[in-house]
């Protein structure tokens, strides 16, 4: 815990196990490092000291060497005893890079041409004809620059996510920033300021604003114009940010610099090995053959042969990597000979197609028709999927047509043999992948045979792959199901295009909403609202069905009613509300359309929590009641517990403290019964803050460092963020300047990364809490003066009330008693529309301290004792800890009054009501 930071707490605790073992010398040593760590080393030096006497009267002993070391390193300040925080969980990725499977050969002067080139510029296009290995340049150049961003080095695959343009629509700038901000993790449910409705495009370049990364997008010809845009925008809006781009054509924008990637060197008509090696052509075939076949190298009997192919195939990397596979059964001197004879048929024939495309082409073909029939059919039918797929898809997707399920893992092997399937690995299972330019190729083979229904097959399965998947995202797989779903999100992706083009509505409800908890849970608001509303524009599929009946893939259909719900709730949470959001009451009505209960649980709890976070919490307290009881009703035991989690934090900020620890215990019970860290994330979230109202701070340090843990580890960085801040001022309230703003700082790094105002909003106002603590006032001010505004823009009357409150202590502070008068005046205004007792007893402390220095004692010890007895209506007086500025108040006014007339001024106080309008003019 020390290594957490969280000295402060730890001095405390070690504290009161002292007082109970004075001489253990151990527990003495981690209490002196915790004090010193808290910024506290005279307490530090004094506890040695104690420990000292202690030994010497009752044992006629020194404290140990070891102990007697620690005290000298206090006194000289060692550094080393001020550790750095360690992470709560393992570190964000900074990279996302694939780790290549083999090297890259003959590319070294280009590698570090490019790398000068991204060092000096902020636009980079890597252009050139497919196959002849744009990308597996730019992941190299990436891969020795992972060093120079902090904020990482990121491949965003723009194939993979090329949307359908089968109904005629065309890849928007937005929708290529849906697929930027899920490789970023950059969320699109954090809260931001500023004129709504804004596009996803803009919150990226606000997100990325103040980062410094490299973004590989590969690929763009497929989405030329709206990579443009991504590019233009990101450029202009997020000065750290570099691009190095892939492409068959420029982007075409201003500062772009274009390098066209060269191919391989062609050898010379030679037989000489010494020459031959000098062509970087010939090293990459040599090197791809003798991986296929063990014991291959370049010798004086194969060496014209392979100067042959390479020229041949023109040193077009790809090309030369599928003719390599040949040589295992043809040998060198075959395949030198077949490429002669299918290259002349060539002569005269495509005459519109380039040489080097009529090359590559040439290969592909050679290589499809060697395959087995049944090897063909599951090669063209694995061009179907998006970004790769498991073997399970394979199975399903690819095998037909003679070919058995059984069979698929044995033909992709063999594939995979002939460089034609590339495979990777990883924690969660094993991918198989098509090259860019042997998927193009393919789908023309499939389109020329069996495309609409192997496009519907595949459709099909990620329907029922996803139906089969949401379940879990509310137990204890919950990780790892967002990880799988996170790798087909490309798949999923064409299979709700597809649905969309086909007019298929039942298939597209089934669909979304399989994928609606998934959307929320990664926050990916723009795309859900997006198909949530396709679906809602589809009347049906060309069956027929009614509303909740079967479809053709025996899957039960949604009824509409539930897809208007998830739709309404999502435009509420993007700040967008449209529809029935525009209006909270018709809230209520879409809740009671929803036909089956268990998804009107499901998505009444989500109406609920929308409304409440969009400010209607009246509209949200009914919406959640209802679902509460239905609930319970139903025996749905994790509606039950995302109901009470969500209540529990709406009579926590009402300040019915009781009634919101019941809610917040019995919700992460139930959570902690299903698995569900996301649900006990919530419920710890509220607990945390009953825990430090009640001063019980070892225990809201736990219930918020275990929140920030598994904030962290589902990706919900946002609210990792506020667990940091809320960490922060924990270890404030100990007395821990230092440990307090370092957990600050990381939460305000956080919020910043995700463009989320308000996370960091609450970051900065934790720092201004610490700095006005340690007497740094104008520090303290320029923090609190920043949020004012932003906050009144938005009708926040909480943080409006705590920013006046903290201003008006600050002027005190400073002896500016008009000022501090005029800020807790307005203080008291905003807290009594809050409705919370507490802020309002925060304002009227604060009125207090102004009136003392005012001089007008009287009445400021009767304000003290009205916010005293708010404080006491609600079952919240202050712990020790935070009673700083009552203490000195009360300590000034009982040296004017007196003891006595203090009691009794304090006395009166507590009888009078904190809504009377008089106390602002007393």
């Amino acid at each position: 815990r020390l290594e957490l930071g969280e000295h402060g707490l730890l001095a405390g605790e070690l504290g009161d196990l002292i007082r109970r073992h004075p001489l253990r010398e151990r527990l003495r040593a981690a209490h002196m490092r915790a004090l010193y760590g808290a910024g506290r080393a005279s307490e530090a030096l004094d506890s040695y000291q104690d420990l000292r006497r202690g030994l010497g009267e009752d044992l006629g002993l020194e404290p140990g060497p070891e102990l007697a070391a620690l005290q000298r390193e206090i006194l000289r300040q060692d550094p080393t005893l001020r550790a750095v925080p360690a992470p709560m969980s393992a570190p964000r990725r900074h990279t996302n890079l694939p780790v290549p499977a083999t090297a890259l050969v003959g590319r070294s002067d280009s590698v570090h041409e490019v790398r000068a080139l991204v060092a000096a510029g902020r636009l980079v296009t890597l252009t050139g004809p497919g196959g002849v290995g744009k990308t597996r340049l730019a992941v190299e150049v990436a891969s020795g620059l992972t060093g120079s961003y902090p904020d990482g080095v990121w491949l965003v695959e723009l194939a993979a996510h090329a949307f359908s343009t089968e109904s005629g629509a065309t890849t928007t700038g937005d929708e290529l920033a849906e697929v930027v901000a899920a490789t970023l993790g950059v969320r699109d449910d954090a809260g931001r300021s500023g004129p709504l409705p804004r596009t996803l495009l803009d919150r990226l370049s606000d997100a990325l604003r103040a980062q410094r990364l490299l973004l590989v997008l590969d690929n763009c010809e497929h989405v030329i114009e709206a990579a443009a845009g991504l590019a233009r925008a990101l450029l202009r809006h997020a000065p750290g940010v570099r691009i190095l781009a892939t492409s068959q054509e420029p982007l075409s924008i201003s500062g772009e610099q274009v390098w066209p990637v060269p191919l391989l060197d062609l050898p010379p008509d030679s037989d000489d090995q010494a020459v031959l090696r000098a062509s970087s052509a010939v090293r990459l075939f040599v090197d791809r053959a003798a991986a296929a076949s063990p014991g291959f190298a370049l010798t004086d009997d194969n060496a014209r042969a392979i100067a042959s192919i390479c020229r041949r195939l023109d040193g077009i990397p790809l090309a030369l990597e599928l003719a390599s596979t040949r040589v295992r059964v043809l040998g060198a001197r075959e395949v030198a000979r077949r490429l002669d004879d299918r290259f002349r048929l060539l002569t005269g024939g495509h005459r519109g197609v380039p040489a080097r495309q009529q090359t590559l082409r040439a290969m592909i073909d050679w290589s499809w028709e060697l395959l087995t029939a049944a090897e063909q059919v599951v090669l063209r039918r694995l061009a179907v999927h998006s970004d790769g797929c498991t073997l399970e898809a394979a199975e399903a997707v690819c095998a037909g047509a003679g070919v058995k399920p059984a069979e698929v893992l044995d033909l992709l092997t063999r594939l995979v043999d002939r460089s034609l399937v590339l495979v990777a690995h990883d924690a969660d299972g094993t991918r198989y992948r098509l090259l860019e330019s042997v998927s193009a190729y393919l789908l023309e083979r499939l389109r020329e045979t069996e495309h609409e229904r192997v496009r519907r097959a595949h459709a099909y399965y990620y329907v029922a792959f996803a139906e089969r998947t949401d379940p879990f995202l509310r137990g204890a797989d919950q990780q790892r199901r967002l990880r799988v779903l996170d790798a087909e999100t490309a798949n999923i992706r064409s299979a709700l295009d597809s649905a969309a083009a086909d007019g298929d509505g039942h298939l597209m409800r089934r669909l979304v909403h399989a994928m609606a908890w998934y959307w929320f849970l990664r926050g990916r608001l723009s795309e859900a609202r997006r198909y949530l509303a396709m679906a809602l524009a589809l009347p049906g599929d060309s069956s027929g069905g009614g509303e909740g009946e079967e479809d053709s893939a025996a899957g039960r259909v949604p009824d509409r009613s539930g897809t208007v719900a998830w739709h309404t709730g999502m435009s509420l949470l993007s700040g967008v509300p449209d529809g029935p959001a525009r209006h909270s009451q018709a809230l209520l009505e879409v809740y009671e359309g929803i036909r089956d209960p268990h998804e009107r649980v499901r998505a009444g709890w989500l109406l609920a929590y929308a409304v409440t976070r969009f400010g209607d919490f009246a509209v949200g307290t009914e919406l959640l009641n209802r679902m509460l009881t239905e609930s319970r009703a139903l025996g749905d035991r994790w509606g039950l517990a995302a109901g009470l989690s969500t209540r529990g934090m709406q009579t926590y900020v009402c300040g019915e403290l009781n009634a919101s620890r019941r809610d917040g215990e019995e919700s992460l019970e139930l959570f902690q019964e299903a698995g569900d860290r996301w649900g006990q994330l919530q419920a710890t979230a509220v607990l945390g803050r009953l825990a430090e109202i009640e001063g019980d701070y070892p225990q809201a340090a736990r219930l918020h460092r275990e929140g920030a843990r598994m904030a962290e580890e589902l990706g919900l960085w946002t609210d990792a963020s506020m667990r940091w801040s809320e960490l922060g001022r924990i270890t404030l309230l100990t007395g821990d300047h230092a440990g307090a703003e370092e957990f600050h700082e990381r939460a305000r790094r956080l919020a910043i990364e995700q463009g989320d105002q308000p996370a960091e909003e609450y970051a900065e106002l934790g720092l201004a809490l610490g700095a006005r603590r340690q007497g740094r006032l104008d520090r303290a001010e320029s923090y609190l003066r920043r949020w004012l505004e932003w906050n009144r823009q938005f009708d926040a009357e909480y943080g409006t009330a705590l920013i006046l409150a903290e201003l008006g202590f600050v002027a005190e502070l400073r002896g500016d008693a008009k000022t501090a008068l005029a800020l807790h005046r307005e203080g008291l205004v905003a807290a009594r529309d809050t409705g919370d007792p507490r802020a309002i007893a925060l304002a009227l402390e604060g009125l207090a301290g102004a009136r003392a220095l005012a001089g007008r004692p009287l009445q400021a010890a009767r304000l003290l004792g009205v916010a005293s007895a708010a404080r006491a209506s609600v079952d919240a007086p202050l712990p020790a800890a935070e009673r700083g500025d009552v203490d000195r108040i009360t300590a000034a006014l009982r040296a004017a009054l007196g003891e006595a007339r203090f009691e009794a001024e304090f006395e009166l106080g507590t009888a009078l009501n904190p809504d009377d309008a008089e106390l602002l003019d007393t």
